[in-house]
C-alpha cells in the first residue's frame, strides 16, 4: 500500500526543490519497519515517540502498539486539518498500521489492562537501564545514559495518556522515579564533544586541565547585570548572560560556547607544554586568540577612523573577563550570521555596535533619552538578534539575489555579496544608524518596486531607481576589455617595446644602432604611444566603473576626471615639444609643426617633458625596491601620504601592503626579468626583424590586375596585403609569453623540486638500499622529542641531511618499539585497502612485541626473504674456509642480520621448549660450544658444515608443528628433538667433543661415546621434558613463530613485494617525504587543532549492490569492471573475506562489504570519509606513542586497542585519554545540504550516510533542515518554510543489546533567516557548515578526495607550518597540499588528464608559490587558517556566476586581505578526476567558464593593479592569461586564414608572387610554429615530463611521452584548446556561465551521437568547418602559383586542428566504430532532428529545444554583445563577394560590382521558392494535391533547364556549381547568426520558422558531413580494434581485456532478448 501524493491544496509549492520532494514523500510502505524518520516535517515532533515504539518492538509489541497510537493522536492535534505536505498520507498510513496491529498485539498483552502493561514495562525499562546505568562505577557510557533517559521520558508520556484514557492513577514510585529522569533530561543534552553537564567531569576528555581552565574562565559572571527575573542556573557562564542581554538562539550559544571553550584549550596548552596543576587560563593565550579574531576589525576601525569598541578595564581581574566577552560576542554573532557571514565587514559593522552596547551594560553607563541603565537596543527576547538584525540584511540579499534571475540578468543590474559587503568600506555606513533605519538607502528598493509596475504611473519607478545603491567599487561588465584594464601595465610594456623593436629593425637592423642620434630619436616617439594607451586608459575606467558612480565619494570621482584630463593633457604636450625636437621632421611631426608655426627648434623641450611625465613611474620604481616602504605607505592612514597614494591609487580596504620580503622580490624579479629577456631577442630577432625587407618590398611594388571589384584601387602601399602578413606575427607576439613562461617555469620547477628532495626514494630498489634509515627518519619526523632544538636551516643541511649519524639514539629499544607500531599501522592500513595480499602484509610487517631476548633489530621479513637459504648454500658449500664465508655474508648486511636472526631465533625457541633438566643441560652445552668457536672464528673448520640443510629441515618442521600447536602432534614432536639432536652431534659436531658433552652430562657412566638405546630414549620423551603444545599461546609467540617460519622458508626473492603498484607508489612517496624538509612533530597534545569540511549535495554515497551489478548497454557493470581494472585488490579482497563470490552474494554482511570495497574505487562519499578518517586513527595511535609509559610502549598499541574493548569502563584508561585527545584536536564535517530531505523521503542516500556514522563516531554531519510550522502570526492561517541548521551524530554505542538502535541525534539546531542557498551552491553549503568545524586549520577536502593513512601521520608537522613566516613578512594563512590523481588508469583520456593535472598540482603550484608568490587556492585539499577566514569571509565566496569558480576567490580573497599562500611536497592526498571525453569537456568548460566570470571580476582587477609589475605579470599568466593565451592562438589561425582569403581572391597574392614575403616567410613560419606548439599541447607537456621525470626518473618519463604521443595526445589537447577558447570567449561576450555537473561515474560507455553533436556542434565542428572551407578555398584558389608543399608547410597544423576539431569526439568515443553501434546512432539522430520542440521538450528529445537553447545566451547578453555578434557574423558574407569573380562565367565582365549584386539576387530567389513550397505544402497539400506535386514538378525541372542552359551557353564548368557551394553556403550561414542576434526583430516580422527551417537544413547537412567518414571507416573492423587499443591501453598492460568486457556479456543479451 503506498498512500497518495499530497493535493493542490497542500501549503506553497513555489521552489522546484520542494516540488521534489513532493514525490518521493509519500509515507511509503510502512507496513513492516515503520521508519521512524520518514515523517512530514510538519510533524517533527512525533519523531521520537515513533524511535520510542521501535526501539521496544522486540521485547513488548503491545507498548509499541500504545506509543504508535499516542503518535497518531499527537500528529492529529499537531495538524487537525491535514494541512502539512505529506501529512494526510503519513497519518492515513499510521492508522492503516495501528488497525493491522490492534487485535494481535492485544492477545499477546500479559497485564489485565494496558495502563497496566504500560506502568510495569516502564518499571521495568527504569530498573533496567536507568539504574543499572546509574550504578556503573563512573557513569561512563554517557551516551547510553541520555538516551535512556530520553526513551523513559516519552514512555512516561505514552504512560500518562494511557491513563487519563483509562482514568487510573499512576503510582507513587514511578511519579517519583519519573521526576528525577525528568531533571536528569533537562542535563543530559546530546553533546558534540565536551559534555558540561555536571555528571560528566569524570569523563576523560574533561579531565584535561587545559579544558578544566578554559570552562572555569568562562563561567566567571562576577559582576554582570543580570536582567530582572532570571532564574539562576546551575554553571552558568557568561555566553548564557549573552544570550539573555542579546536574544542568541540556545543552540548557537551552547554551539559556540564549545567553540570557544576548545579554541581556548587548544591555545592555552601550547604555551604550558607541562600543565601545572591548577587550571587558571593563560593570559597570554588569551591574547594570542583575541589578536587573531580581531585583527581584521580593528584594521576596519582603523580604516574608518573610528575608534574600536574593544574598551579593556584597568583592573587585572576583571580583564580577562572583559576580554572573554568580547571573544564571545562575536562569535556567537557570526554563528548565526548566516549569510553574512560572506560579508566581514558588515559583521564588523555588527559588532562595533553591539561590543559598545556590551561595553556600555558593563561599565553601568545610563542613557540620556531615558535615564536607565543602557540596554541593547535589540532587545534580549527569544531570537531577538536572529529576526532584528540579521534578517533585514539577509531580506537585501535574497532580493538582490532574486534580481540577478538566477545570475541570467547582467552583473551591473544587481548588487552581489562584494557590492554589498564594500558598501560598509566607507564612513556612510554609519548612516544605517543603530539601531538600523529601515528607511536607509542600503535596504531599498524593496518597497515601491513591485506596486510601480501595476499603477503604472511614471512618477515612481524614477525615484525608486535613485534610491538604488548601485554598484559598489567596481562594475562588471562584460568585455574583452577587461584584460587590457586589469593588466595595463603588461599590454602598455608590450606594445611599447613593440614599436620600439619595429623602429629599430627598420630604421638601423641592428639593435646597437638605437644609440644612433636618428634611430634614438625615433625610439622616443614611444612616451607618446604611452600617453595615448594612458588616454584609453583613463577614458575606458570612467566608462566602466560609470555604474558605480552612485556610491563613489567626490574625491574618487574627481581622480577620474582628473585622470582624463592630465592624460589627455599629456597626449597634446608630447607631440608638440617632440615634433620640435627634430631639424627636418619625419611625417607626422611635420604636421604638427605646420599647425603651430614652425619656426623654433628646441629639443630639449621634449626631454624635460618626458622626465615630468615618467616622474611617478620612477617613484614607484624606488617604492618597487624598498617593499617595506612602500607597505607602510599603503597601510598608513596619515593625510599627506593618503593624499599621495590618492594619486596612484584609489584608496581602499583590501589590497595594501601585500608586498613580500626583499629576498622573495629579488627571486620572482630574476625570474621575470630573465624570462622577458628572452622573450624580446627572440621576437626582435626571429620574428621582426626578418620580416622587415619583405615588407618594404612589397609597399614598393604595383599591383594593377585585382581579381575582384576592388574599392580602393589606388591605396598606397598595398597597406591590406602589410596587414594580412603582420597580423598574425603580432598576435603570436602577444601570446608567446605563454610559452616562455611554460619553458622557464618547467626548468625553475625541476630546480626547485629537486631541492626540495621529490623523487630520492622512487623505486622498491631505492627504498631497500634506505630502508635502514627509515626507522631514524621516521623517529625523527613523526616522533616529538623532548627537546624542542632548532634543526639547521639553509644548503648544506639540505645536502647533507643523513638520519643515521645525526644522533646517537638515546633508547634503541623505545625507537625501534615506536618505528614498529607506526609502520605496522601503515602497513595493516594497506591490507584493509585491498592493496597487498596476507602474505605480502607478513612480509612487511616488522614485529609488534620486540623479542626483548634478541639483541638485534629486527627489519620487516620482505628485506631477508629468502636469505636464510640462499646463506645456508654458501655454508654448505664453504669447505671450511671461515674468513672467506664471513666475507661474503657480511657483504650483505639484511643477509647477516636474517643469519644472526635466525640463529638467535633457533636458540630461543629451542630453550623455551626444552623443560627436563638433563635435556637443558645437553642443550646449553651444544650452545655454548657453537658460541665459542664463532667468538673465535673457527666454526666451519671444527664443525662439518654440509648436514645442515638436514636439520634446516627438521627444524622447518618444527616450526610448522608449533604454528599449528595440536596435542596429537607431541610425539612427532619428541621424535624431531632427537632428530635434531643426532643431526648435531653425529653429522655436524666430531665425536671427539661428543665424549666431553656426555661426560659433563652423566659423570662419565658410559664408555666409547656410544651412547646405549635405551639411555637416548629418555632424552626428550619424559613428560615434562618438552613444553608442548604452547600454552597459553600469546599474540607475541604467534608472531615470532610466524616470522621465524617466513624467514626460514621464503625461497623466491620479495623483490616484487608489494606487487601492488599503487601500493608501491604510496610506500615510495611516504618513505621519500620523510626526507624532506617539515618542521618537527609537536605532541598531539600541543598540536594545532584542525578540522576538515566537505560539502556533498546529491552525489553517490555507497554503490548500492543493484548499481554494481546492473550492465550498462555494452553488458558492463560496475563490478564486473572494477574486478578487471583491479584484479589484484579484487583477489585480496576475496582472500580477506575468505569467500568467492557467489557466497558474498548470498551473506548480509559480506555483500556490505562488496559494496564497500566498489565504493572505495569509485568517487564517493564513502572513499572520501574513510581517508580522512584516517586523520583520527593517526591522531590516537599518535597520542598514544606520546603518553605510553615504558610497559605500554614495549606491549604496543595494538594491545591497548585489544584492551579497550574489555575495559573502556575505566575513563582513566589510556585508550580514552587518546580518544579524548583526538576529540580535542581533529572534527570531521560533511555539510549533507539535504540530509534532511533525503531522510523524510526514505531516500537510500540518507541510509547510507547514516551508516557512516555509525562506523565512524566521530564524523559529524551538518544539512540544511526545511521544516514547515504553524505562522506565528495568529490572524494568519496555515504553515510556513523555516529553515536550520542541523548537526547530527550517532554515538558511539558500547552494548549491542536490542535495544540500541543506531539513530542519529541532533546536537544542534540553528534557525536561519530563510532558504540557505542564495548564491553558487557549494560556497553557500560550505558557508552553513563552517560554524561547526573547530580548531585552528581548516581542510576543505572535496567529495571527489582520498586520504591516506600514512600521510595522516604527517599532518601535525604541516600544522606547524602556521607558526613559522616563510616570507619572512606574514604567517601562512592557506597552506597548499600536493594531490595525487587516482582516476588515471582508466582510459587513455583520464590518463592524458590525470597527467596534465598531477603536474599542475605538483610543479606548477610549487613554483607559484616559492619564487612567483601568486599562488591561490585551487580546490581542495589546501588547509586554510581558520581564523583569520572566518573573520574574512569564509573559504570561498558565493555570488552567483561571478564566483563561478568559487575556490580560486578564497585565494585572491587570502592574498588581497595580506594573507600568505605555501605549498608543502611532503605530503598528498588523492583526487579523483573525470574520465570521459564528454565528462572532461564539460570540466574544462566549467573552468573556462569560471575563467572568463575572473575576468570581469573585482579581484583580478585589484590583484593587476596592486601587485607589483613582476608579481603581476605571474598572476596574469597563471589564472587569466592562460585562457586569453589560447583564445589568441586560435585567433592567430582564424586572422591568417582570413589575410589569406583577401590575398587570394583578390589577386593580390599573385601579383607578388615573386615577393619573398610571400613566398617563403620565415618569420611567419615560426609564428604559426608557436601557434601549433600551444595547440598540441606543448604548454602541457613540458612540466608533466618534467615532474615525471623528477619523481619518476626520466628514462620512465621520455617512454610515457612516446606512449602519450601513439595514444593521440596532441589530439586530445588540440581538442580541449577548442573547449577552452569557446568558452571563455563566450563567457567574456555574453555570459551564460553555469556551473556544470561533470558526473563522476567510471564506466566508460559509448556516447551516441547525436549527444556529440549537442555538445560539441557550436564548440568545435561549426568552427572546425569554417577553417576546413577558408583551406579549401585558398588550396584551389592559390594552387595555379605554388607548390603544394609549401602550401602544406604552411596549413599542416591548421588541417590538424581542423580534423581534431571535428573527428576527435568519435575517435575517443569507445566502441565509436562498431558498426551496430552506428546504425543505432543514425536511427536516433534522425529521430532528434525531426522532433518538434514546444514548452516541456527537453534539449536531448528534440533539435528544436535544444537549438533554442544554444542560443540562450544571445538574450541576457546586451546590446554591445548583439553587436559584436552581428560584427563577427559579416566576414561570412566575404566568401561570396570573392568567390563570384572567379567563376567561369563571369570571367569576361570587368570585375564589375553588379555581379555582387546579381548573386544575392540568386540567393534570394532560391530562398524565396523554398519558401513558397514550404507554405505551399502546408495550405494546399490536403485539398490540391495532385495539382502541388505538378507545381513542384515544374520548379524542378526548370531548375535542371537553367543549370544546363549556363553549361552550354556561359561555359559554366563543375568547378563552377561547386564554387558556388562554396561562396553561397557561408552567407547562409552568416544571415542565420544575424537572424539569431536578433531575434525579436525577426519574430515580429513572423520570419522565424523560416530561419528555423533553414537553421534545421544546415544541421543536417553538417550531420551528414560528420557522420558519413565515421560510418566509412566503421565498415573496416581494424579500425574498431586500433580504436580499442588506443583508448584503453593503459588498462591492457593491466590485463584488462576490453574486448571481452564489450562481447562478454552480448551473448547472454541476445539469449535473453529470443526467451
Amino acid at each position: 500500500m503506498s498512500a497518495t501524493r499530497g493535493g493542490p491544496d497542500q501549503g506553497p509549492s513555489s521552489q522546484p526543490q520542494q516540488r521534489r520532494i513532493v514525490r518521493t514523500q509519500t509515507a511509503g510502505n510502512l507496513g513492516e519497519s515503520f521508519d521512524s524518520e520518514v515523517v512530514p516535517s510538519s510533524l517533527v515532533e512525533i519523531a521520537p515517540i515513533l524511535r520510542v515504539a521501535n526501539e521496544v518492538e522486540s521485547s513488548n509489541p503491545r507498548v509499541a502498539y500504545l506509543c504508535r497510537f499516542y503518535a497518531f493522536e499527537k500528529a492529529h492535534r499537531l495538524d487537525p486539518t491535514s494541512s502539512g505536505r505529506g501529512v494526510r498520507q503519513f497519518k492515513t498510513a499510521l492508522l492503516q498500521r495501528l488497525e493491522r496491529e490492534h487485535d494481535p498485539t492485544l492477545m499477546g498483552r500479559v497485564k489485565k489492562s494496558d495502563a497496566r502493561e504500560m506502568q510495569s514495562f516502564y518499571q521495568h525499562y527504569y530498573k533496567k537501564y536507568i539504574q543499572a546505568l546509574q550504578n556503573a562505577a563512573d557513569k561512563a557510557d554517557r551516551a547510553q545514559l541520555t538516551k535512556a533517559y530520553q526513551t523513559a521520558n516519552v514512555l512516561f508520556e505514552v504512560l500518562k495518556a494511557v491513563n487519563l484514557t483509562q482514568s487510573i492513577e499512576v503510582d507513587r514510585e514511578i511519579l517519583e522515579a519519573q521526576d528525577k529522569v525528568a531533571e536528569k533530561t533537562q542535563l543530559y543534552v546530546h553533546y558534540n564533544i565536551l559534555p558540561l553537564d555536571p555528571d560528566s567531569a569524570n569523563q576523560a576528555i574533561m579531565r584535561y586541565p587545559e579544558i578544566q581552565a578554559a570552562v572555569l574562565g568562562l563561567r566567571n559572571t562576577r559582576g554582570l547585570p543580570w536582567p530582572e527575573g532570571h532564574k539562576k542556573k546551575k554553571d552558568e557562564d557568561m555566553l548564557d548572560w549573552l544570550q539573555e542581554m542579546f536574544g542568541f538562539q540556545k543552540d548557537n550559544v551552547a554551539n559556540q560556547r564549545e567553540h570557544l571553550i576548545l579554541l581556548l584549550a587548544n591555545v592555552h596548552i601550547r604555551q604550558f607544554p607541562k600543565p601545572d596543576q591548577q587550571p587558571k587560563l593563560d593570559d597570554q593565550a588569551l591574547t594570542d586568540v583575541m589578536k587573531k579574531l580581531f585583527k581584521n576589525y580593528k584594521k576596519w576601525c582603523k580604516y574608518l577612523g573610528r575608534k574600536s569598541s574593544l574598551w579593556l578595564p584597568t583592573i587585572q581581574q576583571e580583564m580577562q573577563q572583559r576580554k572573554l566577552l568580547y571573544m564571545a560576542l562575536y562569535l556567537l554573532i557570526w554563528g548565526e550570521a548566516a549569510n553574512l557571514r560572506f560579508m566581514p565587514e558588515c559583521l564588523c559593522y555588527i559588532y562595533h555596535h553591539m561590543a559598545f552596547e556590551l561595553y556600555g551594560m558593563l561599565a553601568g553607563n545610563v542613557s540620556p533619552m531615558t535615564g536607565e541603565n543602557v540596554k541593547p537596543a535589540y532587545g534580549g527576547e527569544e531570537d531577538a538578534f536572529l529576526r532584528k538584525v540579521v534578517t533585514p540584511i539577509y531580506e537585501v540579499i535574497a532580493m538582490e539575489s532574486q534580481r540577478s534571475k538566477k545570475g541570467k540578468s547582467k552583473h551591473s543590474q544587481w548588487r552581489n555579496y562584494d557590492d554589498l559587503n564594500e558598501y560598509f568600506w566607507s564612513v556612510d555606513c554609519f548612516r544605517l544608524g543603530w539601531p538600523m533605519r529601515a528607511d536607509a538607502e542600503f535596504f531599498y528598493p524593496h518597497v515601491d518596486q513591485p506596486n510601480t509596475e501595476k499603477e503604472g504611473d511614471n512618477s515612481k519607478p524614477a525615484v525608486a531607481r535613485d534610491r538604488w545603491v548601485g554598484k559598489v567599487n567596481f562594475v562588471e561588465i562584460r568585455s574583452f576589455w577587461h584584460v587590457f584594464r586589469s593588466f595595463d601595465r603588461m599590454w602598455s610594456f608590450y606594445i611599447l617595446c613593440l614599436q620600439a623593436m619595429i623602429i629599430m629593425a627598420w630604421d638601423g637592423g641592428e639593435p646597437s644602432s638605437v644609440f644612433g642620434v636618428h634611430v634614438f630619436k625615433k625610439v622616443l616617439s614611444v612616451f607618446i604611444t604611452a600617453a595615448i594607451m594612458k588616454l584609453g586608459q583613463a577614458t575606458l575606467d570612467v566608462i566602466l566603473s560609470f555604474k558605480a558612480h552612485r556610491s563613489m565619494s567626490l574625491h574618487v570621482k574627481l581622480r577620474y576626471i582628473l585622470k582624463v584630463l592630465s592624460a589627455a593633457a599629456w597626449v597634446i604636450i608630447l607631440p608638440v615639444t617632440y615634433a620640435y625636437s627634430w631639424k627636418d621632421p619625419p611625417g607626422f611631426a611635420r604636421t604638427i609643426k605646420s599647425w603651430f608655426g614652425s619656426a623654433m627648434h628646441s629639443p630639449s623641450l621634449f626631454i624635460i617633458a618626458v622626465v615630468f611625465y615618467l616622474a611617478p613611474n620612477m617613484l614607484a620604481g624606488v617604492f618597487f625596491l624598498f617593499p617595506l616602504l612602500r607597505r607602510f605607505l599603503e597601510r598608513s592612514n596619515y593625510r599627506i601620504v593618503m593624499l599621495m597614494m590618492w594619486w596612484s591609487q584609489p584608496r581602499l580596504y583590501v589590497g595594501r601592503g601585500m608586498h613580500e620580503s626583499a629576498f622573495s622580490l629579488f627571486k620572482y624579479t630574476m625570474f621575470w626579468v630573465l624570462l622577458i629577456a628572452t622573450k624580446l631577442t627572440f621576437s626582435y630577432f626571429i620574428e621582426i626583424k626578418p620580416l622587415v625587407a619583405p615588407t618594404r618590398a612589397i609597399m614598393r611594388a604595383r599591383v594593377t590586375d585585382f581579381q575582384w571589384h576592388e574599392f580602393f584601387p589606388r591605396s598606397k602601399n598595398n597597406i591590406g596585403v602589410v596587414i594580412a602578413l603582420w597580423a598574425p606575427i603580432i598576435l603570436v607576439y602577444f601570446m608567446d609569453s605563454q610559452i616562455w613562461y611554460a619553458i622557464f617555469s618547467t626548468i625553475f620547477g625541476g630546480i626547485y623540486g629537486a631541492f626540495r628532495r621529490l623523487g630520492e626514494i622512487r623505486t622498491l630498489g631505492m627504498l631497500r638500499s634506505r630502508f635502514e634509515s627509515l626507522p631514524g627518519a621516521f623517529n625523527d619526523r613523526l616522533i616529538p622529542d623532548g627537546q624542542n632544538q632548532q634543526r639547521k636551516k639553509g644548503l648544506r643541511a639540505t645536502l647533507s641531511h643523513n638520519f643515521t649519524e645525526d644522533k646517537v639514539p638515546v633508547n634503541k629499544e623505545k625507537e625501534a618499539a615506536r618505528f614498529a607500531q607506526l609502520w605496522n599501522t601503515i602497513i595493516s592500513s594497506f591490507r584493509e585497502e585491498d592493496l597487498i595480499s596476507d602474505r605480502e602484509m607478513d612480509l612487511l610487517l616488522v614485529p609488534y612485541w620486540a623479542d626483548r631476548d634478541l639483541d638485534l633489530i629486527q627489519w620487516p621479513p620482505f628485506l631477508l626473504a629468502s636469505k636464510i637459504p640462499i646463506a645456508l648454500d654458501m655454508a654448505k658449500d664453504s669447505n671450511g674456509k671461515d674468513r672467506e664465508l664471513k666475507k661474503r655474508i657480511e657483504s650483505d648486511s639484511y643477509m647477516k642480520c636474517a643469519v644472526r636472526e635466525c640463529y638467535a631465533s633457533f636458540k630461543n625457541v629451542i630453550k623455551f621448549l626444552v623443560q627436563g633438566n638433563r635435556e637443558k643441560e645437553v642443550i646449553e652445552f651444544i650452545f655454548t660450544e657453537v658460541d665459542e668457536h664463532i667468538e673465535k672464528g673457527d666454526l666451519i673448520q671444527v664443525y662439518k658444515m654440509s648436514s645442515l640443510p638436514s636439520l634446516y629441515d627438521h627444524f622447518v618442521k618444527l616450526i610448522k608443528y608449533l604454528l599449528d600447536n595440536n596435542v596429537e602432534d607431541r610425539d612427532h614432536v619428541v621424535i624431531l628433538f632427537q632428530d635434531m639432536l643426532e643431526v648435531v652431534t653425529r653429522d655436524i659436531m666430531m665425536e671427539d667433543s661428543i665424549s666431553s658433552l656426555v661426560d659433563s652430562s652423566h659423570g662419565g657412566t658410559w664408555h666409547g661415546g656410544m651412547v646405549p638405546l635405551e639411555q637416548q630414549y629418555q632424552l626428550f620423551a619424559s613428560s615434562g621434558a618438552i613444553r608442548f603444545p604452547i600454552e597459553p599461546v600469546t599474540e607475541a609467540w604467534k608472531e615470532k613463530i610466524k616470522r621465524l617460519y617466513l624467514l626460514l622458508t621464503t625461497k623466491e626473492s620479495a623483490m616484487d613485494v608489494p606487487s601492488n603498484l599503487e601500493a608501491r607508489r604510496r610506500i615510495s612517496f611516504f618513505s621519500n617525504s620523510l626526507f624532506m624538509d617539515m618542521p618537527a612533530a609537536p605532541k598531539v597534545r600541543n598540536m594545532l587543532s584542525f578540522s576538515v569540511l566537505t560539502p556533498y549535495y546529491t552525489e553517490e554515497v555507497l554503490f548500492s549492490m543493484h548499481d554494481l551489478d546492473t550492465p550498462n548497454e555494452d553488458g558492463v557493470s560496475i563490478l564486473f569492471y572494477l574486478q578487471k581494472i583491479f584484479p589484484d585488490e579484487w583477489t585480496n579482497f576475496l582472500e580477506r573475506v575468505n569467500s568467492n563470490e557467489e557466497e558474498i552474494k548470498e551473506s548480509v554482511e559480506l555483500r556490505e562489504e562488496l559494496r564497500l570495497w566498489a565504493s572505495y574505487r569509485g568517487q564517493t562519499l564513502t572513499r572520501t570519509v574513510r581517508g580522512m578518517m584516517y586523520y583520527r586513527k593517526a591522531l590516537e595511535l599518535q597520542a598514544f606513542l606520546d603518553m605510553a609509559m615504558h610497559e605500554d610502549l614495549m606491549e604496543g598499541y595494538k594491545a591497548v586497542e585489544l584492551n579497550s574493548e574489555n575495559n573502556s569502563r575505566g575513563e582513566r584508561s589510556l585508550w580514552a585519554q587518546c580518544q579524548a585527545v583526538a576529540d580535542m584536536k581533529f572534527t570531521y564535517v560533511v555539510s549533507c545540504q539535504q540530509y534532511g530531505i533525503h531522510k523524510r523521503s526514505g531516500d537510500p542516500r540518507a541510509q547510507d550516510i547514516l551508516r557512516l556514522m555509525t562506523r565512524y563516531p566521530s564524523l559529524r554531519v551538518a544539512y540544511i533542515d526545511e521544516v514547515e510550522e504553524p505562522v506565528k502570526d495568529k490572524s494568519q492561517k496555515g504553515n510556513e518554510k523555516v529553515y536550520y541548521s542541523v548537526l547530527v551524530k550517532v554515538p558511539k554505542s558500547t552494548d549491542h543489546s536490542s535495544l540500541a538502535q543506531n539513530l542519529d541525534q541532533v546536537i544542534y539546531r540553528i534557525k536561519l533567516p530563510g532558504p540557505a542557498i542564495l548564491g553558487e551552491g557549494k560556497p553557500e553549503n560550505q558557508n552553513h557548515a563552517i560554524i561547526f568545524s573547530r580548531g585552528e586549520g581548516l581542510q576543505t577536502i572535496d567529495m571527489n578526495q582520498d586520504n591516506y593513512m600514512e600521510e595522516a601521520l604527517k599532518m601535525r608537522n604541516l600544522l606547524q607550518e602556521f607558526l613559522t613566516k616563510h616570507d619572512g613578512v606574514r604567517h601562512p594563512s592557506i597552506l597548499g597540499l600536493r594531490e595525487h590523481i587516482f582516476t588515471g588508469s582508466v582510459s587513455s583520456l583520464a590518463w592524458f588528464m590525470s597527467n596534465q593535472e598531477t603536474s599542475f598540482v605538483t610543479i606548477g603550484q610549487r613554483l607559484l608559490a616559492n619564487p612567483l608568490r601568486v599562488r591561490f587556492h585551487y580546490g581542495h585539499p589546501d588547509v586554510f587558517d581558520r581564523l583569520f577566514h572566518l573573520t574574512r569571509g569564509g573559504v570561498s565566496k558565493a555570488s552567483k556566476v561571478i564566483n563561478l569558480s568559487e575556490d580560486i576567490f578564497a585565494g585572491f580573497n587570502s592574498t588581497l586581505r595580506e594573507g600568505n599562500v605555501t605549498h608543502h611536497e611532503y605530503i598528498q592526498v588523492g583526487k579523483g578526476r573525470d574520465v570521459g571525453l564528454n565528462q572532461i569537456s564539460m570540466f574544462e568548460a566549467k573552468i573556462a567558464n569560471g575563467n572568463g566570470e575572473q575576468t570581469l571580476s573585482r579581484d583580478i582587477y585589484r590583484l593587476g593593479h596592486r601587485f607589483d609589475f613582476f608579481r603581476m605579470m605571474s598572476c596574469y599568466f597563471t589564472t587569466v592569461g592562460f585562457y586569453f593565451s589560447t583564445l589568441i592562438t586560435v585567433l592567430t589561425v582564424y586572422i591568417f586564414l582570413y589575410g589569406r582569403l583577401y590575398l587570394v581572391l583578390s589577386g593580390l597574392e599573385q601579383g607578388l608572387s615573386t615577393q619573398k614575403g610571400i613566398r617563403d616567410n620565415t618569420p611567419l613560419q615560426i609564428a604559426l610554429a608557436s601557434q601549433s606548439f600551444v595547440q598540441i599541447g606543448f604548454l602541457m607537456a613540458l612540466p608533466m615530463l618534467m615532474e615525471i621525470g623528477l619523481e619518476r626518473g626520466f628514462r620512465t618519463a621520455l617512454s610515457e611521452f612516446v606512449l602519450m604521443q601513439l595514444q593521440l595526445a596532441p589530439v586530445f589537447f588540440t581538442f580541449s584548446l577548442g573547449t577552452k577558447t569557446h568558452y571563455y570567449g563566450r563567457t567574456l561576450l555574453h555570459g551564460g556561465a553555469k556551473y556544470r555537473s561533470t558526473g563522476r561515474g567510471f564506466v566508460v560507455f559509448h556516447a551516441k551521437f547525436a549527444d556529440n553533436y549537442r555538445l560539441y556542434s557550436r564548440s568545435h565542428f561549426v568552427k572546425g568547418l569554417e577553417m576546413m572551407l577558408l583551406l579549401v578555398v585558398y588550396q584551389i584558389f592559390g594552387s595555379a602559383y605554388r607548390g603544394v608543399v609549401a602550401y602544406l608547410l604552411i596549413t599542416i597544423s591548421m588541417w590538424f586542428m581542423v580534423g581534431t576539431w571535428l573527428f576527435a569526439p568519435f575517435l575517443f568515443n569507445p566502441s565509436g566504430f562498431e558498426w551496430q553501434k552506428i546504425v543505432d546512432d543514425w536511427t536516433d539522430w534522425n529521430k532528434w532532428i525531426n522532433n518538434i520542440g514546444g514548452i516541456g521538450v527537453p534539449a536531448e528529445k528534440s533539435w528544436e529545444s535544444w537549438w533554442e537553447e544554444e542560443q540562450e545566451h544571445l538574450r541576457h547578453s546586451g546590446k554591445r554583445g548583439i553587436v559584436v555578434e552581428i560584427l563577427l557574423s559579416l566576414r561570412f558574407f566575404i566568401y561570396q563577394y570573392g568567390l563570384v569573380y572567379h567563376l567561369t562565367i563571369t570571367k569576361d565582365t570587368d570585375k564589375n560590382f553588379l555581379v555582387y549584386g546579381i548573386s544575392w539576387l540568386v540567393i534570394f530567389l532560391i530562398l524565396f521558392v523554398m519558401k513558397t513550397v514550404s507554405v505551399g505544402r502546408r495550405k494546399f497539400s490536403a485539398s490540391f494535391q495532385l495539382m502541388f506535386r505538378l507545381i513542384k514538378g515544374l520548379i524542378f525541372l526548370t531548375f535542371i533547364a537553367i543549370i544546363v542552359i549556363l553549361i552550354t551557353l556561359a561555359h559554366m564548368t563543375i568547378q563552377d556549381i561547386i564554387v558556388c557551394i562554396l561562396a553561397f553556403m557561408p552567407t547562409g550561414w552568416g544571415m542565420l547568426l544575424i537572424a539569431q542576434a536578433c531575434k525579436p526583430v525577426v519574430h515580429r516580422a513572423g520570419f522565424w520558422g523560416s530561419v528555423r527551417t533553414l537553421a534545421r537544413g544546415y544541421e543536417i547537412v553538417m550531420g551528414l558531413l560528420l557522420f558519413t567518414p565515421v560510418a566509412f571507416l566503421a565498415w573496416f573492423p581494424f579500425v574498431s580494434e586500433f580504436q580499442t587499443r588506443m583508448l584503453f591501453n593503459q588498462a591492457f598492460s593491466r590485463g584488462l581485456q576490453i574486448s571481452r568486457i564489450l562481447g562478454g556479456h552480448r551473448k547472454d543479451r541476445s539469449s535473453r532478448s529470443k526467451e
